[in-house]
């Protein structure tokens, strides 16, 4: 049996199916993202896993231990399991130290005294330890969210959305920060997320749900280039279709432009980009619109341009 074990798990509310049957199988120490749109089953799914929300199927085990939900336990979660919301849960009259250090009122008071210390400094805390959860900035705030789900040295930190309410700096900043933090522990990390490229920067192991099912696994490279949908396909980039075709489709950035030779088009909206400038252009003698990555910055509104391809990149979807 592999370290966090998950067989036919599903979940249905009010006949309305929220979760297919779904499996996991992970070792210690990795990380995973689960990716997927609002609605997509990816909370539902975190719950389950962490013992907090009832399943109408299928077992969830961490190594031989069986993860019981809230029907089957008087007390609904675990120690060795913590889930971390999207909005912090801080205690609002507690000071930061107050905060992670609530979670160890029942262990031996050396013990529970050195654990904060090492999570604060860990986490960057200490210079913020007597602060209240109003006095922190956001990215701050979900570092005492996590400070206070480590305290009890958990085996897996299930992540829901945890950086939905930071800027995109903040953001970056603090998955950088937070996977080294988790590969130096040893922590074993199951991350979801609607935002592919937050997901992307904590871990190339990923799950892709729409509406409660398995759309394709995979790292970001297998996805990319050999996405099954088209649903999967655009969480990478726009995708054009190609006239006269059933389900063949190009990325903006495979479209080469030419000054003669291939589809002609116009220019029918520019947007300067860091690497590039993004055209809009109308295919001539169609109804179709698509975007394609000008690299050299050649071409300005109400411009002609050439279309072209490399067969090999076209997508069936």
């Amino acid at each position: 049996m592999s370290y966090f074990s998950i067989t036919d798990v599903s979940k249905s509310y009010d006949d309305q199916p929220a979760l297919h049957p779904f499996s996991l199988e992970m070792e210690k120490g990795k990380f995973l993202a689960i990716v997927g749109e609002s609605g997509s089953g990816k909370s539902t799914l975190l719950k389950i896993m962490a013992g907090l929300e009832v399943q109408d199927s299928g077992e969830v085990f961490l190594e031989s231990l069986p993860i019981l939900n809230p029907n089957q336990k008087i007390v609904s979660g675990y120690d060795e399991i913590r889930l971390i919301h999207q909005n912090f849960h801080l205690y609002p009259n507690s000071t930061v130290e107050e905060n992670i250090s609530r979670q160890l009122l029942h262990y031996e008071k050396e013990y529970a005294k050195s654990r904060v210390e090492n999570l604060l400094k860990l986490l960057g805390l200490t210079d913020f330890r007597d602060r209240f959860p109003r006095q922190l900035s956001g990215g701050q705030k979900q570092k005492v969210a996590i400070g206070k789900a480590m305290a009890v040295e958990p085996d897996i930190l299930l992540l829901d959305e945890p950086f939905s309410s930071l800027d995109t700096i903040q953001t970056h900043r603090l998955i950088s920060e937070l996977k080294e933090i988790f590969s130096e522990l040893g922590t074993t990390v199951i991350f979801v997320t609607h935002d592919l490229d937050d997901a992307l920067r904590l871990t190339d192991n990923l799950i892709i749900l729409q509406k409660g099912k398995v759309a394709q696994t995979g790292t970001s490279q297998q996805l990319c280039e050999k996405p099954k949908t088209k649903y999967v396909a655009q969480l990478f980039s726009p995708i054009n279709k190609l006239p006269n075709t059933k389900n063949s489709y190009i990325r903006p950035a495979d479209v080469k432009l030419r000054t003669k030779g291939g589809i002609l088009a116009h220019v029918t909206d520019l947007r300067f980009l860091v690497h590039y400038n993004s055209l809009q252009v109308k295919l001539r003698d169609t109804e179709l619109t698509w975007e394609v990555d000008d690299t050299q910055r050649k071409y300005n509104l109400g411009d002609r341009v050439y279309l072209s391809w490399d067969e090999k990149k076209l997508m069936s979807l």
